[in-house]
C-alpha cells in the first residue's frame, strides 16, 4: 500500500472516491494493454542487421534443408493409369525382384538377325549372360537367316540355352518391317508359347551394360523412347495418316514406346504381334506404311491396350543431345550410337 499513498483507510488524511478507484485500475490496464502490444511489435519486427551476422556463423542448418531437397528429385514411380514406371534402383524395383526371385520362371530373349547384323550378336548375348536376369532360367531365340552365323556355338551359363530358329532370306530392314510382327506370330505359336511364360523381343544391335533384373516382368511390357522421354505430347512421332491402321489422334497417346525392347507374359507378346501384323498387312494393301514402320503399330496397339509395366528409359539408352538423362544406362543401342557418334565414340564402343 506504500506504493499508493492515497490509498489510506477512512481515517487517514487522504480518501479516495470510488470513482478515483475506478479511474485509477483503468489508467492501470491501459498501460499494461500499451506494454503488452510493444512487446508483440518487437517480437515481429524486422531483425537488426547484426542478427544476419550472427546468423552467418550457422551454416549446418542451411545445409541440411538443402541437401534434404536435393537428394530427393521428383522421379515419377508410375503412370496416370496407375502402372508401375520402373526405374532399376528404386525400392519398387527391389520390391520386385524379391517378389519374383522367390518363383522360378523362364523367360525367353528373342532377337532378329539378318544380313550384317549377325555381328552384333556375340555381343549381345554375352553381354545377356552378364546382365540379362542373371540367376534365372533364360531361353534365347535367335531368329536368322543364317544359322551359321552362331558357328562356334557360344558358352552359356546354368539355366541358360540357346535356340536358333531359320527363317526364309530376308531383304533389307525397309521391307523387313513388314515381316517382323508375323515372323513373331509363327515361333510363338509353333514352339515358343509352350517353352517360356515370358517373352522379351529385344533389337539385335544392342548391349546390356549394366542389371536387368526381375523388375522388368510383367504382363505387357513397353520401354520409353529415351529421346522423346519428358517431350511434349505434340513432339511424338506418331502415324497422322487417316489412311493408314497406325493413325493416332491428337487427344490420344501418353507417351511413346521403343520398338528396341518390349514384351511381357508370352500370351499378351502373341496377341500384340498378331494385332500388329494384321494391321501392317491392312496397310500393305493399300499401299500404305507408317513413318515409323512396326514401331507405329506398337504404339498404336499400346494406346489401345495400356502396357501394366513401363519401364524408364535406363533400359533403351544411347547418347545424344535429345536422349533424357537417367541415373543409370542398362541397354544401350550400339546402331543408333555408333550412326550418331565421331570416331572416339565409335571407338568407345567398338563399332
Amino acid at each position: 500500500m506504500a506504493l499508493f499513498p492515497f490509498c489510506k483507510t477512512p481515517s487517514g488524511p487522504v480518501r479516495a472516491t470510488r470513482l478515483q478507484l475506478v479511474l485509477y485500475c483503468f489508467l492501470l490496464s491501459l498501460i499494461i494493454y500499451f506494454l503488452q502490444g510493444r512487446k508483440a511489435a518487437v517480437r515481429v519486427a524486422k531483425p537488426h542487421p547484426l542478427f544476419h551476422f550472427l546468423e552467418a556463423d550457422k551454416p549446418q542448418e542451411t545445409s541440411v534443408v538443402t541437401n534434404v531437397k536435393q537428394a530427393a528429385p521428383q522421379i515419377p514411380q508410375e503412370t496416370p493409369w496407375g502402372a508401375p514406371l520402373v526405374w532399376g534402383d528404386s525400392r519398387n524395383s527391389a520390391w520386385r525382384r524379391a517378389k519374383f526371385a522367390q518363383r522360378g520362371v523362364r523367360t525367353g530373349l528373342l532377337s532378329l538377325v539378318v544380313g550384317t547384323y549377325a555381328r552384333f550378336i556375340r555381343r549381345f548375348l554375352s553381354s545377356a549372360e552378364t546382365y540379362f536376369l542373371s540367376g534365372q532360367m533364360v531361353t534365347y531365340y535367335i531368329l536368322t537367316d543364317n544359322p551359321r552365323c552362331l558357328d562356334p556355338a557360344m558358352e552359356l551359363g546354368p539355366g541358360r540355352e540357346l535356340q536358333v530358329v531359320q527363317v526364309a532370306e530376308l531383304p533389307g530392314w525397309d521391307k523387313l518391317a513388314y515381316r517382323r510382327m508375323s515372323l513373331l506370330v509363327e515361333a510363338i505359336r509353333n514352339h515358343i508359347g509352350r517353352e517360356v511364360e515370358y517373352l522379351y523381343c529385344a533389337d539385335i544391335d544392342q548391349e546390356f551394360v549394366a542389371p536387368v533384373g526381375e523388375e522388368i516382368l510383367g504382363d505387357l511390357v513397353a520401354t520409353l523412347h529415351p529421346e522423346l522421354y519428358g517431350m511434349p505430347r505434340n513432339a511424338f512421332p506418331y502415324e497422322v495418316e487417316e489412311t493408314s491402321s497406325a493413325c493416332v489422334e491428337e487427344d490420344e497417346g501418353d507417351y511413346y514406346y521403343t520398338s528396341e525392347l518390349y514384351g511381357g507374359l508370352v500370351s499378351q507378346v502373341f496377341k500384340l504381334a498378331k494385332v500388329c501384323s494384321l494391321l501392317i498387312l491392312q496397310d500393305q494393301a493399300k499401299g500404305v506404311m507408317a513413318r515409323g514402320l512396326e514401331e507405329s503399330y506398337l504404339n498404336r496397339y499400346l494406346i489401345d491396350h495400356r502396357p501394366t509395366c513401363v519401364l524408364s528409359p535406363e533400359y533403351s539408352c544411347w547418347d545424344s543431345a535429345l536422349t533424357a538423362d537417367v541415373p543409370m544406362q542398362r541397354l544401350i543401342s550400339l546402331g543408333r550410337q555408333c550412326e550418331a557418334s565421331d570416331m572416339q565414340m565409335k571407338e568407345r564402343y567398338r563399332c
